[in-house]
């Protein structure tokens, strides 16, 4: 199985057509069709459904996208790392989520850089199953994700617990009492669609499916700002706006007659190591 094929099979199924993927990748038809068609026989399962009108991919073609994406990311990993590592020094790789680097991981990271200088180190951004991924591929050595890992072979401990606020900005005089589940959909709600599991699913759950978010994003660290402007409410991670809440810039907003789900911050490694400073 080599990375040529792989990239032509990504492509094609995408485009979803001969022609069309033939041009994209500069070259012949027949070119795309023999390297399908290899990798195919190679697989021992067929990755497209071919009619004179339509080619479309089947369950085994569907389910191949991600592992063909991670392999050339490997891969690509690999090349990299070889030209560019110095192995006469320590090299340490950490995936995190955005949101958990703002608000635990960037201040002990500084104060590790600076005592630590004869480390090469290299923080990956990305969402949690990414990184759990990325972190059984060997690409990564300790990865901090909002979803646990129960598998053999690696080491994972829940290091910090958070919770969601509903915040606004201090200058907004409404609710001030306390909010009702009920009430949550007269909101200018800004969504932050959530790469988490139960936190996720809570969200969408507040509101019925034919609410129209004025804003979404899904990076809760960039929706903050706009919540300091006084364009909405949001529920946000607590450590993500202790600080403005403590500033009285920020507002929580009681819930009355509902909770909101506790996020647990997860660290993962390989059994046998130990993360290099306290977090």
């Amino acid at each position: 199985m080599n990375t040529t094929s792989l990239e032509t099979f990504l492509a094609l199924s995408k485009i979803l057509n001969f022609t069309k993927a033939s041009e994209a990748l500069f070259v012949a038809q027949s070119t795309v069709t023999n390297r399908i068609a290899e990798l195919e026989k190679e697989l021992g399962q067929p990755l497209f459904v071919r009619s004179p009108r339509s080619l479309k991919l089947t369950e085994a073609g569907i389910k191949f996208i991600d592992y063909a994406n991670r392999i050339l990311a490997l891969e690509k990993s690999a090349v990299t790392m070889l030209n560019t590592q110095d192995f006469s020094r320590e090299n340490l790789h950490i995936g995190t989520t955005n949101t958990i680097y703002e608000c635990h991981l960037r201040t002990p990271l500084l104060g590790y850089m600076q005592e630590h200088r004869d480390v090469n180190t290299k923080v990956t951004i990305s969402h949690s199953m990414e990184l759990l991924h990325a972190l059984q591929d060997d690409l990564l050595d300790f990865a901090f994700t909002y979803i646990p890992l129960k598998k053999q072979g690696f080491t994972c401990q829940c290091f910090k617990k958070d919770e969601l606020v509903l915040v606004c900005c201090s200058s907004d005089i409404n609710y001030q009492k306390g909010i009702t589940r009920k009430d949550l959909p007269k909101l200018n709600y800004l969504f932050c669609n959530f790469a988490l599991q139960e936190v996720g699913l809570f969200n969408r759950q507040l509101f019925p499916d034919n609410y129209h978010f004025s804003f979404e994003i899904d990076n809760s660290t960039k929706l903050l700002d706009f919540v300091l402007a006084g364009l909405g409410y949001s529920f946000l991670p607590l450590s993500l706006v202790k600080k403005e809440i403590e500033d009285d810039r920020l507002r929580v907003i009681p819930l009355l007659d509902f909770d909101s789900p506790k996020i647990n911050n997860y660290l993962t490694m390989k059994t046998g190591l130990e993360f290099p400073f306290y977090v």
